[in-house]
C-alpha cells in the first residue's frame, strides 16, 4: 500500500475492525545508517491483514489513531517501538508476545520458535535479515512479513492463558505499561560512541586511540550521508588495524586488512585525513578515559573492592534463586545493571525500605521490587562470622 487512497481504505478497514491489533514493522539494520521502518504490517479481526510502505507518507498518525482504542500485539516490542513512533503509530496499551512468553519461563523465546511450540505452525525466516529498503519488495518478503501478524493474536491469547494461571498476569500488565511509558522513546546517544569499536581493547596509547576516533567519526559522516550502515563504508577491523599501524600514505594504507574493497579504496584519501588529523593533535587534545558514571566492570571489582565484589556475588545469588523459583529469566526478575548499582553503592542504613527506594530510582517495576526487596536487604551487609565451637557452645 503506497497511495494516500489505499492509506483511506486501510485506516477506514482497521477503524471498523473488532479486537487486538497486531503489528509489526521491518526495518534495514545492517543495510542502512538510520533504524527507520521501512515496513509495517497490521491484522485485526473485521479489517484483515495491511502491509503499509511507510516512505510515501512519512506520517501515519492517522493510522494510529484509527487504532488507538485497541491493545497492539507486538513481538520484541522495544525493537519496533522507537521506529513505529517516528512515523506516528503509538500504542496505548500493549502485549509483548516476546516478553509474555520470558515472564512465562519458556525457554525460546523468538517468533518462529513459539508459534511452532504453541500453535503447532512453522514460520519461514528466510527474508529476517533481509535489506526492507530495496523496492520494490519481491512478493515472496511481502508474504513472509504478512505471516508475521498471522498468528499474534492467537500467540497473545495463549501466552495471555498461560500467564494467568502462573500468577503473573499483573507482572506483565506492569511490564507492558512500562514499555508504553518508554519504549517509543529515540535511544539516548551514548557519549564517546567510537569507544564501542569492535576490537579497540587491542590499541595501546592516546595517539593510537586518536586515530580510532577520528577514523570513527570520518566513517560516522560518509554513513550518515549516504544513509548506508557505517560498518558496510569501513569495517570496524579495518579501523583499528589503521589505528595500531598508522599508515602515512595510500600504499600503507591499502596493504592493511580491510582496505581491499574498491569502495573504500576510492575513499582512501578521507581515511588518511582523518589519520593526519589524528596525527596532528596536541598532547591535551587527545583521549583520556572518561568519568565513570556507574560501577566499574564487575571483573575489576574484586581487586578494587573486595568487599563489594562479595555483596554483588550475594545479591546475584539471591535474584538468582528467586528467578529459578519464579520460572523465569534473571535479567527479566531485576536487570543485571540494578543488581550491580546496588551492590556498588548500597544505601546507608541498608535497611529494606531503603533498598526498595535504590530499586524504584533504577526503574525496577512493582512486582519486581515486591519480589526480590527482601532477599537483597538480606545479601547486602557482610554475613557474620561463625563462632569457634567452643563460644557457639558458651564457653
Amino acid at each position: 500500500m503506497t497511495t494516500q487512497a489505499e492509506l483511506a481504505e486501510v485506516v477506514a478497514r482497521f477503524a471498523a475492525g473488532t479486537g487486538p491489533v497486531a503489528v509489526d514493522a521491518e526495518r534495514a539494520s545492517g543495510y542502512r545508517y538510520t533504524h527507520r521502518a521501512y515496513l509495517v504490517q497490521l491484522r485485526r479481526a473485521g479489517a484483515g491483514t495491511a502491509l503499509v510502505d511507510p516512505i510515501p507518507f512519512g506520517d501515519l498518525s492517522v493510522l494510529g489513531k484509527a487504532i488507538e482504542d485497541a491493545e497492539w500485539i507486538l513481538h520484541a516490542a522495544s525493537q519496533d517501538l522507537p521506529c513505529l513512533a517516528e512515523i506516528g503509530l503509538v500504542p496505548e496499551r500493549l502485549f509483548d508476545t516476546e516478553l509474555a512468553a520470558r515472564l512465562a519461563g519458556y525457554e525460546r523465546v523468538g517468533l518462529a520458535a513459539l508459534t511452532e511450540q504453541l500453535l503447532g505452525y512453522t514460520l519461514e525466516k528466510h527474508h529476517s535479515a533481509a535489506d526492507w529498503s530495496n523496492r520494490p519488495l519481491p512478493q515472496s518478503w511481502l508474504t513472509y512479513a504478512a505471516l508475521d501478524v498471522e498468528l499474534l493474536v492467537d500467540l497473545r491469547d495463549l501466552l495471555a492463558a498461560e500467564l494467568a494461571r502462573q500468577g503473573k498476569a499483573e507482572w506483565a500488565a506492569e511490564e507492558f505499561a512500562s514499555l508504553v511509558a518508554h519504549g517509543g522513546q529515540p535511544h539516548r546517544p551514548r557519549p564517546d560512541p567510537w569507544r564501542r569499536t569492535s576490537g579497540i581493547h587491542r590499541v595501546r596509547g592516546p595517539r593510537a586511540l586518536a586515530r580510532v576516533r577520528a577514523l570513527w567519526y570520518a566513517r560516522d559522516g560518509v554513513a550518515s550521508r549516504r544513509d548506508s550502515a557505517p560498518g558496510r563504508v569501513l569495517p570496524d577491523a579495518a579501523i583499528i588495524a589503521a589505528a595500531e599501524a598508522d599508515p602515512k600514505d595510500e600504499r600503507e594504507l591499502l596493504a592493511l586488512p580491510g582496505y581491499g574493497g574498491r569502495s573504500i579504496r576510492r575513499m582512501a584519501r578521507v581515511w588518511l585525513d582523518a589519520l593526519d588529523q589524528a596525527r596532528n593533535l596536541r598532547s591535551d587534545e587527545l583521549p583520556v578515559t572518561p568519568p565513570s558514571e556507574g560501577p566499574p566492570p564487575p571483573h575489576r571489582w574484586a581487586e578494587r573492592d573486595p568487599a563489594a565484589a562479595a555483596r554483588l556475588a550475594r545479591c546475584r545469588e539471591a535474584v538468582s534463586k528467586l528467578a529459578t523459583a519464579h520460572t523465569l529469566p534473571p535479567e527479566n526478575l531485576l536487570t543485571p545493571d540494578t543488581i550491580r548499582r546496588l551492590a556498588w553503592d548500597p544505601p546507608d542504613p541498608a535497611d529494606e525500605p531503603a533498598v526498595r527506594a535504590v530499586l524504584a530510582g533504577h526503574g525496577a517495576r512493582q512486582w519486581q521490587i515486591e519480589l526480590t526487596a527482601a532477599a537483597l536487604t538480606g545479601a547486602l551487609p557482610v554475613p557474620p562470622s561463625p563462632l569457634p565451637p567452643a563460644e557457639a557452645e558458651g564457653g
